[in-house]
């Protein structure tokens, strides 16, 4: 039997986001003994440290190390999974800019000591131009720059980040964008138009997400919700994802709806602050804050709208994920078009006053709602067919199934 092919992730971490939840999709239909995948994150815990450690336990001499020699990272959402796959999860100092010298070296060290990897795919745009290079340099045969979305937080972060993603497109063997508007944000119009960019729309289980109403009434049923308007959304409670407007439109559907009830899934930095505003518009007793949940698509059952007025996206998973439920779906203008793989998806523009949106939610909230997994897998949004084009890119360093 040939011997196993070792793909390494790069990623911020492992927690429950878009382009984490994306890659285990992937990596759990993957024949592990033929692919498998490692994660290379990163944590604020190791600034202090020169090295790259694996967390699994495994017996890799002095690369695992003891939790208190690991600088305090805590576990993340899918840690577990990783480890139970097959996968080793390695740890990088989170990049601060100030410590330029330092992370290069670490990266350095780390390729350094590991020559298994057949194929790095950075999801981690931010830095990919100083980790890709060395992986290249260390022997790595294929890098592959993975751009998950389509633009950057507001002051020096996002000055930062577009300064480290110069010419990226240059450093990397293969690059991949999710969508046409993560291509050019990342890699640049000129590269787009040379075709130097491969477009691969995020997939996902979609029979995970078939409409059930059975289990539509056995999770209102847990939360307590009857015949409520139930709108939802899930997402990290951080700027991109634009919650402050979310909960402006919840209100406003709630002056013509009393009935009206919100699910919130999620966790993020935000999420205090989004509480405080439910307080002060006096709606908190109608949201639901879910936190991260294993079975998203429970949730999903449970709602009648989902909403997704981000200020910028890549091509968003949760949106297929919600289209795969058969939700109909209120979507910023902002969000690539490449998401609408049925006609449940609503576009407006966040510029315009919350009631807009309220109104048009009001005026679409009644529909029957389907079972649109065929669609979704019609419209090349199902993971297992895109799996079968990933191994053969791993494999042989061919595109075409892509």
């Amino acid at each position: 039997m040939s011997e196993t092919i070792r793909v390494l992730h790069v990623l911020g971490g492992v927690g429950l986001g878009g382009a984490e939840s994306r890659i285990m999709d992937l990596y759990r239909q993957m024949d592990r003994e033929e692919i498998q995948f490692d994660f290379l994150v990163h944590s604020s815990a190791m600034n202090h440290r020169h090295n790259a450690f694996a967390e699994n336990g495994s017996k890799e001499g002095s690369a695992a190390q003891p939790d208190n020699v690991r600088g305090g990272r805590k576990p993340e959402f899918y840690d577990d999974e990783i480890h139970q796959l097959g996968g080793r999860i390695y740890v990088l100092p989170k990049f601060k800019v100030y410590n330029y010298f330092s992370y290069r070296r670490a990266v350095k060290n780390f390729f350094q000591k590991h020559h298994e990897f057949r194929v790095v795919q950075g999801h981690m745009t931010s830095t990919a131009g100083i980790y890709l290079p060395i992986a290249r340099k260390s022997g790595v045969p294929v890098t592959v720059a993975h751009s998950r979305n389509a633009g950057v937080v507001k002051g020096p972060k996002g000055i930062a980040t577009r300064f480290f993603r110069r010419n990226l497109a240059k450093k990397a063997d293969y690059c991949f964008a999710c969508s046409e508007l993560a291509g050019e944000d990342v890699f640049g119009k000129k590269a787009m138009d040379q075709g130097r960019v491969k477009i691969i729309h995020n997939a996902i289980d979609a029979g995970r997400f078939t409409y059930d109403p059975g289990k539509r009434a056995e999770v209102r049923k847990k939360l307590g919700l009857r015949e409520e308007l139930v709108l939802g959304h899930v997402g990290r409670f951080n700027y991109q994802k634009n919650h402050p407007y979310l909960i402006d439109i919840f209100a406003a559907v709630c002056k013509r709806r009393q009935d009206a009830a919100l699910l919130l899934l999620g966790e993020g930095s935000d999420l205090e602050g989004i509480r405080a505003k439910c307080r002060m518009l006096g709606i908190e007793d109608k949201v639901w804050f879910l936190g991260n949940q294993k079975r998203p698509e429970d949730y999903y059952q449970a709602m009648d709208i989902f909403l997704l007025p981000s200020f910028f996206e890549g091509l968003p998973g949760v949106l297929v994920e919600a289209q795969a439920a058969g939700l109909k779906c209120f979507v910023s203008d902002t969000v690539t078009r490449e998401a609408e793989a049925t006609d449940l998806v609503t576009y407006l523009s966040i510029r315009q006053p919350a009631d807009r949106w309220a109104g048009i939610i009001q005026d679409e909230a009644a529909y029957e709602r389907e079972n649109t997994c065929q669609r979704m897998r019609d419209s090349g949004f199902d993971v297992a067919a895109q799996a079968a084009g990933y191994r053969l890119f791993y494999q042989k360093g061919d595109c075409s199934g892509l």
